[in-house]
């Protein structure tokens, strides 16, 4: 994935809501944060399922397998098993599309 891809528009996920999108089969997790855009590998750093189930509770994000905790603007481990972070695609907002670029 070297390019940019729309994935979704800006009133396609309100504040507070995740989404996931599938680029060249990579599920990446695509989340609303008080109005700006945040996109991760959906998948738990500790045990590799998808965080898409999981409840985002403030600026964090609780896998719901064994309670990891992640930080959605930084993919910072905040609380354990887990202790390494999230994977982060680039992301752009051209207008009100929602674009995914290559993991960082």
């Amino acid at each position: 994935m070297g390019q940019f891809t729309k994935v979704a528009t800006t009133d396609q996920l309100l504040p507070g809501e995740l989404k996931v999108v599938e680029i060249d089969n990579q599920r990446i997790l695509l989340i609303n944060y008080d109005g700006d855009f945040y996109a991760w590998a959906d998948e738990c750093t500790h045990a590799s399922v998808s965080l898409a189930e999981s409840d985002l509770r403030g600026d964090e994000i609780e896998c719901y397998l064994h309670g990891s905790r992640f930080n959605v603007t930084t993919g910072a481990v905040c609380n354990g098993p887990a202790d390494e972070p999230l994977t982060q695609y680039a992301i752009q907002i051209e207008g009100v599309d929602i674009l995914i670029g290559p993991a960082q």
